[in-house]
């Protein structure tokens, strides 16, 4: 079984329906639920969706949606470390930093699923987008 971190792209692509890259989400929100794979994302992903989403959509509606998902993502923690090791790494953009220190923190993680692929040039991780993913998947797990 593979295990994902998603970086909050993904997220935000599933909740706002963001075309075309909503359907590529959804699969693996819905291979996810069936147990296929598992995914994983930081309190940062939400907090980053919260903020994003909050421009746009009420309290309550971001909430539902948070709901919904933290029984299929599992968040994981941001271990001591993780900050230093972002401030000294070569990434030019510090969240993404942070996210992939997270993920690499925690071994059972090999992939991250982002859009932004180039921003997580420095990552020891599988660095790829869900439908690139999903493509690559072998069909009969």
């Amino acid at each position: 079984m593979d295990h994902l971190f998603l970086d909050t792209d993904v997220i935000l692509d599933l909740i706002t329906d963001r075309q075309p890259f909503a359907e590529y989400a959804a699969a693996i929100f819905m291979l996810a639920e069936a147990g296929k794979l598992a995914t994983y994302s930081s309190p940062l992903t939400y907090s980053n969706a919260y903020y994003i989403l909050s421009k746009s959509a009420s309290h309550k509606k971001i909430i539902d949606q948070f709901n919904k998902l933290e029984i299929i993502i599992k968040t994981l923690s941001m271990p001591p470390g993780v900050v230093r090791s972002s401030i000294h790494s070569g990434y030019h953009d510090f969240e993404d930093a942070l996210q992939n220190y997270t993920a690499e923190s925690h071994p059972q993680i090999t992939i991250i699923l982002t859009r932004n692929i180039r921003d997580f040039k420095y990552s020891k991780l599988a660095v790829m987008s869900p439908e690139t993913y999903l493509k690559g998947r072998k069909t009969d797990e």
